[in-house]
């Protein structure tokens, strides 16, 4: 049976322009990268700012293209797909948190974390049901109808993280989520993750600047310079 997720040989470069827009360089940010990943596996991607974390996430997720290699889930190449498939794809089996939360300021912590089912044009009534049940998983049923400047940072991005398993995703990105919070509310961002890992089975990839977060959980990847290197 084919790998959750197997990377052959990714590479992605920019070209840059200069201010005056005369001179263009290539900025090459990613360097080869093979990797397997299983299902319901949770993994941290650590290394230092500039190494390429973020945007072998958001290749990861299609939210980018290689430049060269492949990206291959259950052995289909996700980026074989039109323009068309990689938005379903993304819709129906990616779930996306970001270092910022991203949470709408009108709408309640509900509404938030309905938006996902709604894109999908699911009807209102399943995408509450789904948003209500994953705001309670997270810890929030008490403060489903209060508006984001009603919750503290780490509730905030417990609607986000919400949000992102409305649609009970196959896979979660989380790009530094705890990175604008304090230690204490970062590691029980953690735990949560790994608690959800095990409740759902979803496979996570979770970057991560903090070595100590990083440390627990089961798999550990760095990367440095664009390249991954052994830990």
């Amino acid at each position: 049976m084919a790998p959750f997720i197997r990377v052959e040989g990714l590479e992605k470069t920019y070209l840059m322009e200069d201010r005056g827009g005369h001179h263009v360089r290539a900025v090459q940010v990613l360097r080869g990268i093979d990797l397997e990943i299983e299902r319901g596996e949770l993994t941290a991607l650590t290394g230092p700012s500039g190494a390429g974390k973020s945007t072998f996430l958001h290749v990861l997720g299609t939210l980018d293209v290689p430049t060269r290699g492949r990206v291959l889930f259950e052995g289909q190449d996700v980026f074989g797909r039109d323009e068309s498939g990689l938005a379903a794809f993304r819709n129906g089996t990616v779930g996306f948190v970001f270092q910022s939360h991203h949470l709408l300021p009108e709408f309640t912590a509900a509404e938030n974390a309905m938006m996902p089912a709604l894109i999908r044009r699911a009807p209102r009534g399943e995408a509450r049901r789904r948003a209500l049940h994953m705001l309670e998983l997270v810890g929030l049923r008490e403060r489903v109808d209060h508006k984001p400047g009603e919750l503290s940072g780490g509730e905030q991005q417990r609607v986000a993280l919400a949000r992102a398993l409305c649609l009970e995703p196959r896979l979660l990105l989380a790009d530094e989520p705890t990175g604008n919070l304090d230690p204490v509310t970062a590691e029980g961002i953690h735990g949560l993750l790994r608690e959800l890992n095990r409740e759902l089975g979803i496979t996570m990839v979770v970057v991560t600047h903090n070595e100590a977060l990083a440390s627990a959980l089961p798999r550990r990847l760095r990367l440095d310079a664009g390249k991954l290197v052994s830990l």
